[in-house]
């Protein structure tokens, strides 16, 4: 009713919503938005219309972003072009909760665009927690560099949630030799650093630092 069980060019059998599992899926989206305006209300009542339409702002921008992809790897994941710093921003700006929910809804439209199920229990694991770990940058949006040190944060809750996907669903595809939880460990840093790396080295240009603290301060 919510997906149909396909196999594709390779003979794996795939999970691809049916129009009804992309309909629930867009709900899904709406409810976790206004959850988070919840979230923001509680903070500023004033502002949390803003704040709300910058969240979807920001899910919208990484979508986008997420599909100009640098690198792309054949089993899953590609350096983007900061996509991930795009869902890492409500946290820094919002908090925690905000930022959580924001990297959720984002997980779900992926999900919704560019699906890439093998197993139903990775779904959650790769779309839900993974992607919901960049709101972690919510943790230091307080703080002095407040920005790269949630981001850091925020990419190492990726990696940990995308390397126990790879470790649990993709380890018959591990390189000869290699067992499946070093073969995650690598396969999927190569593409989270690296896009990471980059990010830091634009995050520490001083015209985007003050820019994006700029913009903190106006809608916070």
């Amino acid at each position: 009713m919510f997906y149909n069980v396909v196999v594709n060019d390779w003979g794996e059998t795939t999970y691809v919503p049916t129009t009804l599992g992309n309909l629930c899926l867009v709900v899904l989206i709406l409810v976790l938005l206004f959850i988070a305006a919840g979230f923001l209300k509680k903070r500023s009542k004033k502002l949390s219309a803003q704040q709300l339409a910058f969240c979807a702002v920001a899910i919208a921008l990484g979508t986008v972003l997420s599909n100009i992809k640098v690198i792309s790897f054949p089993f899953g994941g590609s350096v983007t072009l900061l996509s991930m710093l795009v869902i890492c921003l409500p946290g820094y700006w919002f908090g925690l909760g905000a930022g959580i929910l924001t990297g959720v809804a984002y997980g779900v439209l992926q999900m919704l665009f560019d699906p890439y199920i093998l197993f139903p229990a990775q779904l959650v694991v790769d779309y839900l927690l993974a992607f919901g770990a960049l709101g972690l940058s919510g943790l230091f949006s307080k703080r002095k560099y407040g920005l790269i040190t949630g981001y850091i944060a925020a990419v190492l809750g990726r990696y940990v949630f995308t390397v126990l996907s790879g470790w649990l669903f993709f380890g018959m595809y591990a390189w000869e030799g290699w067992n499946p939880l070093p073969y995650s460990l690598v396969y999927n840093g190569i593409y989270i650093f690296a896009e990471a790396v980059v990010t830091i080295v634009v995050l520490l240009l001083p015209p985007v630092r003050k820019a994006l603290e700029q913009v903190k301060k106006q809608i916070c």
